[in-house]
Order: structure tokens, then sequence, then C-alpha cells
């Protein structure tokens, strides 16, 4: 049998699904999940292979139109993932309008890439209104195969392979086939402590948020992490920090717990917050944080 490879892009609005459905196809928590829009800032990639297929999927950011600098470094991650796809995951779901970015829907239509629209969150809703949902989907992007879904409930999610594998083209492994990810430790770090100050912390501030690894260090029995807090502005710093240092504490406490089941080890976290005005609208500072073309 001949083997078959390709990128299985996941394109839609943010708060749709698109990060439970990438780790539930993975296998995996490979992308952070809170009900906060914005969560995934990068593209994400989780790597699923067989003895003749080889699935590199990609999460990507909410499709939204950028307010800074940082934003437009997301939307172009969605854009190079519309373009390198071989099949699109499109997602929506019960809640959100179908015309709702009908300018982005367009370039998918004209990608002239295999597309595959999931209309998540069903257990939301009932089966007439999921009927008049594939109609009008159908209308919208005519050829499209649609599935409705519910990732959280994982129903209807074995399908969704069935259908990737009729549209992958041949063609060997990307990747060795023992590898998950095409991140590296580091980076599930600082995405733990930032689903952890999304989770906590209000308003602007999850949002004005950076993570830096300085320091991580295996010793055997204990992985030894330093990492640093970076926010927009001064008085952000004291939200993170919290009274007597508690919110901060919080946050240590809850990304040591989940650090510890991801690595499985004990894990020493050390958290610093510091101040870097502006960083969201910086060429320089965005690339040290690990925003450019990859």
């Amino acid at each position: 049998m001949a083997h078959k490879s390709g990128f299985v892009n996941i394109i839609g609005n943010p708060n749709v699904g698109k990060s439970t459905i990438m780790n539930t196809l993975v296998g995996e928590k490979i992308s952070i999940i809170t009900s906060k829009m914005q969560t995934t800032r990068h593209r994400i990639k989780g790597i699923v292979s067989g003895d003749d297929f080889q699935i590199v999927y990609s999460d990507t950011p909410g499709i939204l139109k950028p307010n800074y600098k940082l934003q437009e470094n997301m939307m172009r991650f969605v854009d190079t993932a519309l373009i390198d796809a071989d099949v699109i995951l499109y997602v929506t779901d019960v809640v959100e309008t179908v015309d709702k970015n009908s300018d982005y829907l367009e370039k998918v239509k004209q990608s002239g890439v295999p597309v595959i629209i999931l209309i998540n969150k069903i257990d939301l809703s009932d089966q007439p209104a999921v009927v008049k949902l594939v109609e009008t989907w159908q209308e919208l992007i005519p050829g499209a195969q649609i599935l409705p879904v519910s990732a959280t409930e994982k129903f209807n999610i074995a399908p969704i392979f069935d259908l990737i594998m009729n549209h992958l083209p041949e063609g060997p492994a990307y990747f060795p086939k023992d590898e998950l990810t095409d991140r590296n430790e580091r980076f599930f770090v600082q995405e733990i402590i930032r689903e952890k100050i999304l989770l906590y912390y209000q308003k602007e501030v999850p949002y004005s948020v950076e993570i830096e690894v300085e320091w991580f260090k295996d010793e055997g029995k204990v992985l030894n992490i330093r990492s640093v807090i970076y926010v927009n502005r001064e008085t952000q710093k004291g939200i993170i920090i919290g009274h007597q240092g508690k919110a901060l504490k919080r946050v240590g406490s809850e990304a040591r717990k989940d650090l510890e089941e991801f690595f499985s080890k004990k894990i020493f976290l050390e958290l610093y917050v510091k101040v870097s005005k502006g960083w969201r609208d910086e060429d320089r500072k965005l690339r040290g944080f690990g925003y450019e073309m990859q």
C-alpha cells in the first residue's frame, strides 16, 4: 500500500474549538485551551503517524482583524496555513453566524484546497438546527464535506480521519514517525504558564503577557525551570503578582502541577515578572518571543 502524507491545517474564528479538535485528533494536549479569545498565538503542529501514513495537523490562531503587530503576526500564521495545506479543516460551531469574517471565508473557498467543514458544539443545539446549518454551509461552500461534531463529547470525531485520508496525497513522511510535534520542551513550558494567566486574570492583562524560559535544566529526578512573565505596562506587573504575591504563587502552583504531569517528573519552578513596554508592537521583541514565520 502506498504511503500517504500531508498537512492538515485547522482554521476558523476564535472560540469555535479548534484547539480542542486538534488535541483530540492528535490524542495529546498539544494546544492550550481556555474560553478566552486569542488563546492560540502560534501555529502549532501535531503529528500523527501510522505504518502507511503521516498527518501533520496545524492549530492556528483564530481569524481576527489585527489591532497591533502581535495580532498581525498571528494572522500571518493563519495565512501560511491557508497556502501550504493539503487539506483544510474549517471549524465553525452552532453559535457563531455563518457570515462572520466572510472575507476570509472567501479566501478558503478560492484556495483550491479540499475543505472539510466541522460544525462543532452540536451538543449545545438540536437536530433540526444542525440540519439547517449543514444545508447553509453546503450552499456557502459547494464541494466541501461537512461533518457535525462535538469535540468536548468526542462525538463524530473518528470519521474525520477517513475524510482526511481520502484527500491526503501519496508521499514520504515529513517527520520521524515517533515525533509528536515540531515544538521543543521550552515552548510547552511557556504555553502552560500562559494558559494559567489566561484562566486567572481578566480584561486586557492576559493579552499583554508573554513568557520566556530563562533556565531549563534537567537534573535527573528534578527539572529546574526559571521563567519570566513579561507584561506591557508597569501597572500590569502589580496585578500579575497580586497582594503579597498570592496571585503569582497561584499561577506557579497550578502551572507546576501541569508541568509535572507533562514531563512525568518533579518540577522546581521559579517565576519572575518584568515590564517590556510596547512589546506587542515592536518587531525586534516579537522576533525574540518567536513570532516569526517558520
